[in-house]
């Protein structure tokens, strides 16, 4: 026997009934909702006459539809809400003709929310603008896309962007703990034990309404405890998410064992096994920016200049997992990942600048040569500086016999690139180069 039905029956989405009716019951973006931020003016009543329209940028399930609701419920705005999926020209056109008419007839005010409006073409977003500058809506449009890639400038200028941001974990605790207990809930119908809770926050990623879906789903499996409740257990959350659970901390040994692995899976050039890694984090709900980060350094730590298209690669797919967002994010991830894991490697780079920092920090450090000097000041000159400095571009090589370590660290060798990949001509290029120098 599972809960009682009356629980789910005839009943509106768990997700829907948990919206909340004003600001303070937001869980999240309190980078937005600090005093006198513009969403806590727009909501309240007593600035009626504020008509800053504004543009929601962020994950789904970070709360752009529950922010347009509640600013509309504080401030006793009347709300619309259009969809770039079902909306035209004309729909658009009618909804600020009628803000028109209810503002000048019955000086109510409207909040026109726009989901999706990256999916709006240029002719539905020139529609908007009228209304937009003289104040007719309150635009408070929603996108998972960046706005300047997908939002008319004139629209944009007219709008504040804000940022809004994936849910903590504590968050994402006090939404389920608050959807089981409250009367629009479940009403403490059921109970949550901690590793389920947990288990529900690892995969909702950040995101209020996967929880909330998933909490409900696993609600109408539970099976009734001694106590007489029914109590949600991690394989009722597994079972309702059909996916395994993954023993995944993301504050956790298992967040630091996991993504030590994947890192040395990528300096072995074990392809299988970091891919393997990169799907553990990914089911988990690791944050993608962290991998991606992980994947810059990991370019520039143990595979430099054996293929200097590495970094940059690196760093074009975190772009990407930015830009587009997950699940397709990671698609980028999984191309950097097999690229780093088979190029060729070394840490020749990375053992240079940590022997130059040990010098320096030993004391290993000296005035720099005076021809090397700035000598662009007034005055620098009789003083020497810049005095014999030889510029290498004169030369036809462009490399001259010339000092530039200070005395006290000449002929100091910190790097010594490897024979591994594109490094080996660098190898080559160098021992030519440092014979030169040395005056050879």
């Amino acid at each position: 026997m599972g809960p009682p039905a009356a629980l789910f029956q005839g009943q509106t989405p768990l997700a829907v009934r948990m919206r909340p009716t004003s600001l303070d019951e937001v869980a999240g973006q309190g980078h937005l909702l600090r005093p006198g931020s513009p969403l806590v003016t727009l909501a309240d009543p007593d600035a009626s006459a504020v008509a800053t329209s504004v543009i929601l940028w962020g994950p789904p399930g970070t709360g752009k539809t529950t922010l347009a609701q509640a600013i509309a419920r504080s401030s006793g705005r009347r709300f619309v809400e259009l969809s770039a999926v079902t909306a035209g020209v004309r729909d658009v056109r009618e909804v600020m003709q009628e803000a028109l008419t209810q503002r000048d007839l019955y000086g109510q005010s409207t909040i026109l929310f726009l989901d999706e409006i990256h999916r709006f073409t240029k002719a539905q977003q020139d529609a908007l603008l009228p209304g937009v500058e003289n104040g007719w809506v309150v635009l408070i449009a929603a996108t998972t896309e960046n706005p300047s890639f997908s939002v008319i400038s004139p629209l944009l200028s007219r709008s504040l962007l804000l940022t809004l941001r994936p849910l903590t974990d504590d968050d994402l605790r006090m939404l389920v703990d608050r959807a089981v207990a409250d009367a629009r809930g479940l009403a403490g119908g059921v109970a949550l034990g901690d590793a389920a809770r947990d288990a529900l926050v690892r995969l909702s990623s950040g995101d209020a309404r996967r929880a909330l879906t998933a909490l409900e789903a696993a609600a109408s499996l539970a099976e009734p405890a001694d106590s007489g409740a029914p109590l949600i257990t991690p394989e009722h959350v597994a079972q309702a998410v059909d996916r395994a659970l993954l023993r995944y901390d993301r504050q956790g040994d298992e967040h630091y064992d996991v993504i030590s692995a994947f890192i040395k899976s990528i300096r072995g050039s074990d392809v299988d096994a970091a891919m393997h890694y990169l799907a553990r984090m990914i089911e988990a709900g690791e944050d993608p920016r962290f991998i991606a980060r992980r994947l810059i350094i990991s370019a520039a730590e143990d595979i430099g200049l054996a293929d200097p298209q590495a970094l940059p690669l690196a760093v074009a797919a975190a772009d990407a997992v930015q830009f587009i967002g997950m699940p397709e994010g990671r698609i980028p991830l999984a191309e950097a990942t097999a690229y780093l894991a088979t190029t060729a490697k070394s840490n020749a780079a990375y053992l240079a600048i940590d022997a130059a920092i040990a010098d320096v920090r030993a004391g290993g450090f000296g005035r720099v040569p005076p021809h090397l000097r700035d000598a662009h000041y007034p005055g620098a000159k009789r003083l020497g500086h810049g005095k014999g400095y030889v510029y290498p571009h004169d030369s036809d090589i462009g490399v001259v016999a010339q000092q530039h370590l200070p005395d006290e660290l000449r002929g100091k060798r910190y790097y010594a690139p490897t024979n591994h990949g594109q490094e080996r001509d660098v190898q080559a290029r160098l021992e030519k180069i440092r014979r030169i120098l040395d005056g050879g």
